[in-house]
């Protein structure tokens, strides 16, 4: 004959506590994806404000060491620091030579990276370059103006056949909505933007795959997918959080950077003289 087990009325009250607790986790987890984000009057996630990300992938989106650069009489002030990297995996998957391609590049950035030229940096690098960039949504269109020289582009929202009509500098932007995921597919990039001071490169059949989620009210979290068949093995992905800046009176200022080339450029044929 078996025996029944029976539980103790402290032991039926300490479960009924853990499933009541579990139950109230798993309400306020839904509540803080459903209701905590901001919206639209569409009910779409709200993207406008002002986003900065806070990592040094501008120097290298591969993991790297902190460097002494390419200036070496500033010391400290010049020098490059160290990064996790921001390339899901850890490493590009180059082709053989688009890996010395890289490499070459990354031997002479400080001439050759296109951003000290002050030329558009093209995306996804706009998007991590120690500088603030503000969207602008409305249903059909987003805009994003970068600090960083005067950059922007707009995004056209659920116009799936609308044709980029030449190649740019900041890419054809082609946007909609997966759940409270913005998905932006970004084509027809000009080849001269790097991705960061290490070199790290792209032809003109990139294809960029944003991803942008909400974490929190200030936080969204920002993905994208790089293809690009001539000089990568397979698909790759990078990842980093962008942070809501939150500063009294924040607005986006002048980064006129063509001044400084200009200078540079100016200071250049002085020495020739």
């Amino acid at each position: 004959m078996a025996v029944q087990r029976t539980q103790s009325p402290a032991a039926i009250a300490l479960t009924r506590f853990f499933l009541l607790f579990s139950l109230l986790v798993h309400v306020a987890s839904y509540g803080a994806e459903a209701t905590d984000i901001p919206r639209t009057a569409d009910g779409r996630p709200d993207f406008n404000g002002i986003w900065q990300a806070i990592n040094t992938a501008n120097y290298d989106i591969e993991p790297h060491a902190a460097d002494f650069g390419p200036l070496v009489e500033n010391g400290a002030i010049g020098a490059i620091p160290a990064g996790l990297g921001i390339v899901e995996g850890g490493e590009i998957p180059y082709t053989a030579e688009a890996r010395a391609q890289q490499q070459a590049n990354k031997a002479d950035w400080l001439a050759n990276d296109p951003l000290v030229k002050c030329y558009m940096p093209g995306i996804p690098r706009a998007n991590y370059l120690p500088f603030p960039f503000q969207i602008v949504q409305s249903p059909d269109h987003i805009i994003v103006a970068y600090e960083f020289a005067s950059a922007s582009r707009i995004v056209y929202v659920d116009q799936p056949d609308f044709e980029a009509p030449i190649l740019s500098w900041m890419g054809h932007n082609l946007a909609h909505f997966e759940g409270d995921t913005l998905v932006i597919e970004v084509t027809d990039q000009v080849p001269e933007t790097w991705f960061d001071h290490a070199g790290n490169h792209h032809t003109d059949a990139l294809r960029v795959t944003e991803r942008y989620t909400h974490m929190s009210r200030d936080v969204v979290m920002y993905e994208a997918t790089l293809e690009d068949p001539n000089i990568y093995t397979r698909p790759w992905t990078i990842k980093f959080p962008l942070y809501r800046r939150l500063d009294e009176n924040m607005q986006l200022l002048e980064f006129k950077c063509v001044e400084f080339t200009e200078e540079l450029l100016y200071g250049h044929l002085r020495k020739q003289e």
